[in-house]
């Protein structure tokens, strides 16, 4: 009899991708809020002050305090998400040595969805639950919808998100040192567009999507929240809207 073959995706670990989806989630995470919320905040500050000046120290203290509290922000959940993982990896252990037939069927169940049926499910299920290691993965991912942990990952996704919001946050910034208050209104607006749109667009392009539609989303969304504290602005700027 020929030893049983079992679809990869059956009894392996999830692929790496996942982890370098999250990395992707975080840097976008952490790049577009900085870059949205310096915005609105030096925007306010330019359409209220009109002092250069003004601007960059309202900015730059925007940045810093924004890439702390993001990667402070990462940090925390992510411990949240390690520990709610081994948590439930460790109930699972216990209840595949305290409760083995009513795992067994839950595996059974979860193959039967799939649509294996007769000798094949029952092949499957004999070989998932012969190994403990795999069968407990099975459990996390099929039935929990839950991916492995890295250690490290609290510590490198809260760098992420905290290096991406420095670096979103410095575009809107930059024209500000260039220019006056005037120019740098319509060039921090125009140049925060432009990334956002392709930020957007990369990111429809690594996961899925349409890459234009994603690109014109994110940056509407952006503008017209920044906008928001531009409006702000206008509203203490005793010598009249710019």
């Amino acid at each position: 009899m020929k030893p049983l073959k079992l679809p990869k995706a059956s009894v392996l670990p999830p692929h790496v991708e996942y982890h370098q989806a999250d990395r992707l989630s975080d840097v976008i995470l952490g790049g577009q809020d900085g870059l949205v919320n310096v915005l609105g905040v030096i925007l306010g500050v330019a359409a209220a002050s009109q002092e250069t000046r003004i601007v960059l120290a309202a900015g730059l203290a925007a940045t810093f305090a924004e890439s702390i509290s993001m990667a402070a922000v990462a940090y925390t959940s992510k411990i949240a998400e390690r520990d709610y993982y081994f948590k439930e990896l460790a109930r699972e252990k216990r209840e595949i040595i305290e409760v083995p037939e009513m795992e067994r069927e839950e595996i059974r169940e979860i193959y039967r969805q799939k649509g294996f049926k007769g000798k094949l499910l029952e092949d499957i299920v004999k070989v998932i639950t012969s190994d403990e290691k795999i069968w407990v993965e099975t459990m996390m991912r099929d039935e929990l919808n839950l991916q492995p942990v890295n250690e490290s990952r609290p510590f490198t996704g809260a760098a992420t998100v905290g290096f991406s919001a420095v670096v979103g946050s410095l575009v809107p910034l930059i024209p500000f040192f260039l220019f006056s208050i005037q120019t740098g209104i319509y060039v921090s607006l125009t140049f925060s567009a432009i990334v956002l749109f392709i930020v957007g667009v990369v990111k429809a392009k690594l996961t899925i999507g349409n890459a234009g539609k994603s690109g014109l989303e994110m940056m509407i969304i952006g503008i017209v929240s920044a906008l928001a504290g531009y409006a702000v602005g206008l509203l203490f700027n005793v010598q009249g809207p710019i």
